[in-house]
């Protein structure tokens, strides 16, 4: 049954790896990513969003909640387009579409990981990724008029450390796939 879900462990992988590259380019550069921040931002929330919900779908068949991935997917995709449809919007009001976005991501990972607590040890890294999450939409919509530069760092040093709690989270579904073929080998 949980054989689909730790074989499509790349799903994971692809998502933490993202988080990070996004971070990273928002803590080198980031005066130019200060306009560059919403095309970033709306692929990033874009791509991720289309990541989760292939990864709902792929596991409607095994998990009671796999629509909490979708609806996470489905939240990404409409802020990440929202981000191009406005591409001059005001910083404050991307701070409101990246902090909104953060809050309803970090509440359905958290409930997907809820869930993967019955069959895979290490859920946790996904449950802080997504108290990370809620914890700097919370920060973004409490202090809207702090500095961009500040802003800026803020998200990409979040990115980063949900990137690595995603691939975390990664190499234990693939420790888990090569425990359970080895465990066929051996049978």
């Amino acid at each position: 049954m949980f054989t689909q879900l730790f074989r499509n462990w790349w799903l994971f992988a692809v998502r933490g790896v993202l988080a990070i590259v996004f971070g990273v380019l928002a803590l080198i550069w980031p005066e130019p990513m200060k306009f560059a921040l919403v095309i970033l931002f709306g692929a990033f929330a874009l791509v991720d969003g289309i990541f989760a919900i292939a990864t709902g779908i792929t596991f409607h068949k095994y998990f009671e909640r796999w629509w909490a991935l979708l609806l996470e997917g489905l939240a990404g995709i409409m802020i990440g387009a929202l981000t191009f449809f406005w591409p001059n919007i005001t910083a404050i009001v991307l701070l409101f579409f990246i902090a909104a976005w953060a809050i309803i991501t970090g509440i359905f990972e958290i409930v997907a990981a809820i869930h993967f607590r019955h069959v895979i040890p290490g859920e946790w890294a996904m449950i802080i990724n997504g108290l990370l999450s809620v914890l700097l939409g919370v920060l973004l919509f409490v202090f809207p008029t702090a500095g961009a530069v500040g802003l800026i760092w803020l998200i990409g040093i979040y990115a980063i450390a949900a990137g690595i709690l995603e691939m975390i989270f990664t190499f234990r579904l693939r420790g888990l796939l090569r425990k359970l073929d080895s465990s066929v080998a051996e049978a």
